[in-house]
């Protein structure tokens, strides 16, 4: 990745037990999941710390690129400037465990809901904040290349000279006159 990286997400392992807990309460809600705990508990301890493994998160200068999946990879890139909302929800569960989950929706969005939606990043107050902070530095021009000041400042010069030029011109032929 060419790019500067910005802040790089870490997952709290306390996710694969929320995942765990979760999956028996709808299991035992619905009377059909019941039998299927034989099955689904031995496959959750075998795939739930590659599926945490599997994730990432990271925020680069002008990005944010968040990787999942074991069995069908998934790759999401998303730029900072099309980032309308970071949202920050902590449910009944999700508090005993400590976790939040992110979700991220997007400008130009047209499914209902979050475009990507994280939970069990440590810390997730300031990996939130500092994807606000970028996408805020990014859109004010904070953190254009010096190249592109000076040229934006010879421009500016340029037009300045040209004023002036324009304004002794004017004060000639009112003289003139």
């Amino acid at each position: 990745m060419s790019e500067r990286i910005i802040i790089s997400a870490t997952f709290n392992p306390a996710v694969k037990t929320y995942w765990l807990i979760s999956l028996l309460l709808v299991s035992t809600i619905t009377v059909v999941g019941i039998p299927v705990l034989i099955i689904s508990i031995p496959l959750f301890f075998l795939i739930s710390s590659k599926i945490l493994a599997a994730m990432s998160a990271i925020v680069t200068e002008r990005k944010l690129v968040v990787k999942r999946g074991v069995f069908n990879k998934e790759e999401k890139s998303i730029p900072l400037e099309k980032i309308t909302d970071v949202a920050m929800v902590q449910g009944p569960l999700m508090r005993v465990f400590n976790l939040y989950r992110l979700s991220f929706e997007t400008a130009g969005q047209s499914a209902q809901g979050a475009l990507v939606s994280l939970i069990g990043i440590n810390d997730a107050d300031t990996f939130r904040e500092t994807i606000l902070a970028q996408k805020d530095k990014l859109l004010t021009g904070n953190n254009a290349m010096p190249e592109q000041k000076t040229d934006e400042n010879n421009d500016m010069k340029v037009l300045i000279d040209s004023v002036k030029r324009i304004e002794l011109l004017l004060e000639k032929a009112l003289d003139s006159k």
